[in-house]
């Protein structure tokens, strides 16, 4: 089974592919599955956020980093 490192800092959510992460962020706003071993990092970061808005389970440690240091770039 494959392992994703969740996405923790700007730089590493750059290389990510912005198409992917849409397309998982869209199936987990509905709540549908995610098959590790059947997708890449990018749609699986985009999955687990659309997870949270979705209302289906709470941020992590890891998404709060992230949104903390995209936040301190906006102020």
């Amino acid at each position: 089974m494959q392992v994703f490192q969740p996405v923790e800092n700007i730089a590493d959510f750059r290389s990510l592919d912005e198409g992917e992460i849409l397309c998982g962020y869209l199936d987990g706003m509905t709540g549908s599955p995610c098959t590790l071993a059947e997708v890449s990092r990018s749609y699986w970061h985009g999955w687990r956020n659309g997870l949270v808005d979705g209302g289906f389970t709470e941020r992590d440690g890891p998404q709060l980093r992230l949104e903390a240091q995209f936040w301190a770039l906006s102020t």
